[in-house]
């Protein structure tokens, strides 16, 4: 576990840093990578790495713990050069400050430079295409490390120079005994449907279900469930129910009114309401021909929300969806 002084040191940190693993025997998944990356450490014959996968698994903190195990602190800065998306990336800089940076020897030091290319998908294709070449040049003295959430951006000539190592999202059982060290850490009382509602919101995601932990502590004195899914501005698994069981048992006036007061009072957003639901209708025991028919109209409704339509005529077409459904279950009855 980490050093219970980084959190005493640091008390205005956000928690996705205060808490971020210093060492790789930190890390809390990916046993196999971080133990194949260790022995590539171990003997000195580090390859250039591509890490790929969704946000928040541990492939940025990975690298940084590699790095800080290679070097000192004096060394660090020297010879690490971390460029992240905020940064400009096109072919100016991998011309320019990577070239540079990768050419130079150190004199007094031995091994070699790290650079790390943060959300590299965000890299123009003339920047990966100027960067193949400089990899190649340059790999006596220096490894690149390049980290991306989508690997179809990157070029298959970069993809051909780098061991690939793919961090999945974590599992629950990998992310709960985290979590109750940061809560042992900050002193906060966590229920045990809070903490249920933490992991099942980050899906996977670590940085997120810390973020999430950190709002729901500091706005409320507990971090229950409904908080959580208050304090992030998601439907409640209730609500969620209330939905389904007006839009399939109420009329569509009624069902229609019924969901819109709750939207406003609760400041939900029917995008959240559709990815509830959707879930929800899964669990429902439906005939087959049925729910195709749910899933088909809640997907056209959630194309039609991310093009920018109006909330209010998508809210209709939901409810329009289920009481066809519904309808189509009662023809079947009869």
């Amino acid at each position: 576990m980490l050093d219970k002084t980084d959190s005493k040191d640091n008390p205005n940190l956000p928690w996705v840093e205060k808490y971020r693993p210093k060492k790789l025997e930190d890390l809390i998944s990916h046993v196999d990578i971080i133990n194949t990356i260790e022995r590539f450490v171990a003997e000195e014959r580090l390859p250039h790495l591509l890490f790929y996968g969704p946000p928040g698994t541990g492939k940025t903190s990975t690298i940084l713990a590699v790095a800080k195990q290679i070097y000192s602190p004096k060394e660090f800065n020297s010879m690490v050069l971390e460029l992240n998306a905020s940064d400009d990336r096109g072919i100016g800089i991998v011309r320019n400050q990577i070239l540079s940076f990768a050419s130079t020897r150190t004199i007094f030091k031995s091994g070699f430079k790290i650079v790390i290319l943060d959300e590299a998908d965000a890299m123009t294709r003339d920047a990966q295409n100027a960067l193949r070449r400089v990899i190649e040049k340059f790999t006596e003295n220096t490894r690149f490390c390049i980290i991306c959430n989508y690997l179809s951006k990157i070029i298959p000539a970069l993809q051909s120079r780098c061991t690939r190592f793919r961090f999945g999202p974590l599992s629950t059982d990998q992310m709960v005994p985290r979590l109750e060290h940061v809560i042992a850490q900050e002193g906060i009382k966590v229920t045990e449907d809070g903490m249920k509602a933490v992991v099942t919101l980050a899906t996977g995601d670590m940085r997120k279900s810390l973020n999430i932990l950190q709002s729901a502590s500091m706005a409320y004195e507990e971090v229950t469930e409904d908080n959580v899914y208050t304090c992030v501005g998601h439907p409640l698994r209730r609500d969620i129910e209330n939905i389904v069981n007006w839009v399939l048992n109420e009329s569509f006036t009624s069902a229609y009114n019924n969901i819109s007061h709750l939207k406003v009072a609760k400041g939900l957003a029917l995008q959240d309401i559709l990815t509830e639901v959707h879930q929800y209708v899964h669990l429902v025991d439906l005939p087959i021909h049925v729910r195709v028919h749910l899933l088909e109209k809640l997907a056209d409704i959630e194309y039609r929300l991310a093009s920018g339509t109006s909330e209010k005529i998508q809210l209709s077409s939901m409810i329009a969806a289920f009481q066809t459904a519904r309808d189509l279950l009662v023809s079947q009855a009869k």
